[in-house]
């Protein structure tokens, strides 16, 4: 018996093998091409979708007049009552015009005494993108969501759009960095 085992044991392996041989045939053949097609079409996809960024970044690129460099230095003269606030000397440093708009920048000079009548006054800008940096003094702003906050010389945050906010309070000596985009935004009070 153990002669019949042994003989008809690569009998068994041989039909296994066959059977096994005729399975991976029919479908490894249309299995690899498939899965082939699959990877060359994704690689096709991801490199159509970096054509197609970069086609749209030199379409906005070329909608956009060339940025040019713009210079300023600190000159007290440069400071002028002419911006959003009544209560605030701006210095613009030239960005908005180099950028053709894209963005603004200014060095703005809140005037004291804080006045909270004409300072503490909720609103909100419609812009892409604000910043505000301390250079030197301190300012105490609410915004919705974050609450009161004590900004001091060296402290800077965003304003995300359309946040409302307000200046409660600030030093007699504050200086402020602000970078905006776009430079024309529209600034909505809200009046309860």
């Amino acid at each position: 018996m153990a002669k019949q085992k042994a003989a008809s044991r690569p009998a068994a392996k041989s039909a296994a093998k066959t059977a096994v041989k005729k399975k991976w045939t029919g479908l490894g053949t249309t299995a690899k091409s498939t899965a082939r097609k699959t990877i060359k079409s994704k690689g096709r996809v991801s490199t159509a979708k970096k054509s197609a960024a970069k086609a749209a970044a030199k379409t906005a690129s070329k909608a956009r007049p060339k940025q040019r460099i713009a210079i300023s230095h600190h000159r007290e003269e440069d400071f002028k009552a002419d911006g959003l606030r009544a209560y605030a000397k701006y210095r613009d440093l030239g960005i908005a015009d180099a950028t053709h708009g894209l963005a603004q920048a200014h060095v703005i000079r809140l005037q004291g005494p804080c006045n909270p009548e004409e300072v503490s006054k909720l609103h909100f800008h419609d812009v892409e993108f604000q910043m505000v940096y301390v250079l030197k003094g301190w300012v105490k702003t609410y915004m919705e969501g974050e609450g009161e906050t004590l900004m001091q010389q060296g402290s800077a945050w965003t304003q995300p759009p359309r946040i409302r906010h307000m200046i409660l309070d600030y030093s007699d000596d504050v200086e402020l960095l602000e970078v905006i985009l776009p430079a024309e935004f529209k600034t909505v009070e809200i009046t309860a």
